[in-house]
């Protein structure tokens, strides 16, 4: 499991470069038993080069575990405050597909910035961070070209910033490709310029899942409001993080404390 992770040094270079590697975020019997979950989940699709499978803690209490993850979750807290909720819970998979064969959803994915359309506002053509995402590599994304995702480190703290180009087979300026091993992690704001690369490595399968975090007061991704199945059984962490903190709505916006006990964390 990853080792107490030091708060102040990982938020110093988050801020200045955008995105953090933690190896080891997951002992290998939960990267089995989530590759287990995700074995079941892609049977149940059509099927595909690509899979794309969002809302995926609804469809696996081994996925649900994470939103709360012991060592992760201060950090997310250290990085976007106590007042947060699950955003977004994204499973993919990526096939080998050297020949680049189209598939029903994508299998690669541009030079972008998450967010809305039109995007948040900038200032000064910077965006402030929206939402923070951990994602969790459950395949031997070890190498480069086996689907990893891609990012240009500091981009979010470059005024106006576009790439050279915004196609992800085309070399950009300053890209790294995240290489990890199964249980390792990343984390990334939406507002750093990164792209997910295909996967043409015969004999891997990209196995990605990324859980996000916002603000409550903006409305997640994955549903509007959590259901009966996601809230059983939830202590009072998980219970914030999906989004049921009061039935007054102005509390999303200015919370008892009572009603965030991710303050807990915000004095690490």
């Amino acid at each position: 499991m990853v080792a107490q992770l030091h708060l102040p040094a990982l938020t110093e270079q988050f801020e200045k470069d955008g995105y953090l590697l933690i190896p080891n975020a997951l002992p290998a019997e939960q990267v089995e038993r989530l590759n287990l979950a995700i074995d079941r989940i892609i049977a149940e699709e059509p099927e595909s080069l690509a899979y794309n499978v969002y809302h995926s803690v609804e469809s696996d209490p081994a996925i649900l575990e994470l939103i709360d993850h012991p060592q992760l979750l201060p950090l997310m807290v250290k990085l976007l405050g106590y007042n947060i909720q699950l955003h977004i819970s994204h499973l993919t998979v990526r096939k080998p597909n050297p020949a680049d064969f189209k598939t029903a959803t994508s299998s690669f994915i541009n030079w972008h910035q998450d967010g809305p359309h039109p995007s948040f506002p900038a200032i000064g053509g910077l965006t402030s961070t929206y939402y923070i995402k951990i994602c969790y590599i459950l395949s031997d994304m070890s190498e480069p070209n086996r689907g990893n995702t891609k990012v240009i480190p500091g981009s979010h703290r470059i005024p106006d910033f576009k790439p050279n180009d915004y196609d992800v087979n085309t070399p950009v300026e300053g890209e790294v490709a995240i290489c990890g091993k199964p249980g390792d992690a990343f984390i990334f704001p939406q507002n750093l310029w990164h792209a997910g690369s295909p996967n043409r490595t015969e004999g891997f399968e990209r196995r990605q899942l990324f859980i996000g975090y916002s603000p409550i007061w903006m409305r997640p991704i994955d549903y509007h409001t959590a259901s009966e199945q996601l809230l059983a059984g939830a202590n009072p962490l998980r219970r914030q993080l999906l989004g049921d903190i009061s039935t007054n709505y102005f509390n999303y916006y200015v919370p008892n404390l009572d009603q965030v006990p991710l303050k807990q964390y915000s004095d690490h």
